[in-house]
């Protein structure tokens, strides 16, 4: 399969189960965010991928963030763009090869994987419904060139930001949100006073979000 991944399979099978696909962020892996899989509902697939760029001794970036001499951080956009197709290639691979319902499939992405998860499900919907955006913000440029053209009235988006996040501004999370309600897309948004990081309320309130669906 196109990226080397973690699952933990539904305790509770159907013929057809949701997935809950959890995309890590820069210089993190699989296992960061799989560390949650026990606490989330038993009727999911939930499968952890590892980023494709190995930064070395167990890190790995979708894509790469060069820090020029004045301190600004610019995204390798031709890479991250490689990396949002790779992931929706992988969906349709896990769709293909476990019992899962392609019509129920959730993104949950933590910083440069929120940051992929936005793209993915505008450039794609028909292949995600949902997305728990934690610590990252939407970039127009990573997604396809045509996505406002999209039906996206079905996407539901829970995101959510540290309101002292030292790493991704929460500026940069709070100028999206208006962006993705002009796209017609469902979202609540959410503060909690940490930095870069998901804290337990957080996670609290994603998880009865999810249920809530």
């Amino acid at each position: 399969m196109t990226l080397h991944h973690l699952v933990r399979e539904p305790k509770i099978k159907k013929d057809k189960n949701s997935l809950l696909l959890l995309l890590h962020g820069y210089g993190s892996n699989e296992e960061d965010l799989f560390s949650f899989a026990s606490e989330l509902p038993e009727e999911y697939y939930i499968v952890s991928a590892r980023a494709p760029y190995d930064m070395m001794y167990g890190s790995y970036a979708w894509y790469a963030i060069n820090f020029d001499a004045d301190e600004n951080k610019f995204s390798d956009i031709g890479q991250a763009q490689q990396s949002r197709d790779l992931i929706a290639t992988f969906i349709d691979e896990l769709v293909a090869n476990y019992a899962i319902d392609a019509n129920d499939v959730t993104l949950i992405g933590f910083s440069q994987g929120c940051i992929l998860s936005y793209a993915i499900a505008v450039s794609y919907p028909q292949k995600v419904q949902r997305i728990v955006a934690m610590s990252g913000y939407f970039n127009e440029e990573i997604a396809v060139d045509d996505f406002k053209k999209n039906n996206l009235s079905e996407l539901k988006i829970f995101a959510s930001h540290g309101s002292v996040d030292q790493v991704v501004p929460v500026d940069w999370a709070r100028n999206s949100i208006p962006k993705l309600k002009e796209l017609g897309i469902d979202i609540v948004y959410k503060e909690y006073p940490v930095g870069h990081g998901v804290a337990p309320q957080n996670f609290f309130d994603f998880k009865n979000w999810l249920q809530n669906r």
